[in-house]
């Protein structure tokens, strides 16, 4: 379901919209809030609730393992977009779960239309890096 309207996506985001993401802004376009969830007791998996203001997405990433490794998205509120490159965007919304491998270069954020909300699960793996890289640019953006 798409949420213009901040105030009825708060009623209905269940985890919550958490403190301004500013320790990642530079990797973000637009405005991105981070709700941290719950991680095992040797912190080896970690669970964020990650919310994004209609337009805002993160930069193209990476997220590195020698062995293992990866993401678990799991959509929670409102709409928004995953892309690995050279693959076609994918359309999230309420209950969609996305699993990106390591090694897969990707992005992902909330429609323009749209606030959204995703619980971030860190999977565990050997030599794990995120790789920071170039925005989605607008004219890419503006075309879905």
């Amino acid at each position: 379901m798409k949420y213009k309207d901040k105030k009825e996506f708060d009623q209905n985001n269940m985890f919550g919209l958490g403190l301004p993401n500013d320790a990642y802004a530079q990797y973000f376009i637009g405005h991105s809030f981070l709700n941290f969830l719950a991680k095992t007791e040797d912190g080896k998996i970690t669970l964020s609730n990650v919310t994004f203001e209609p337009g805002c997405r993160n930069n193209w990433h990476i997220h590195h393992a020698a062995s293992g490794g990866g993401q678990i998205l799991i959509c929670t509120a409102g709409e928004g977009w995953y892309q690995e490159y050279g693959q076609e965007p994918v359309s999230l919304k309420e209950g969609s779960v996305v699993v990106i491998p390591a090694e897969v270069k990707h992005w992902h954020g909330a429609k323009k239309d749209s606030w959204f909300s995703h619980i971030a699960i860190e999977v565990p793996g050997e030599k794990q890096t995120n790789e920071w890289l170039e925005e989605v640019s607008d004219e890419d953006y503006d075309h879905l």
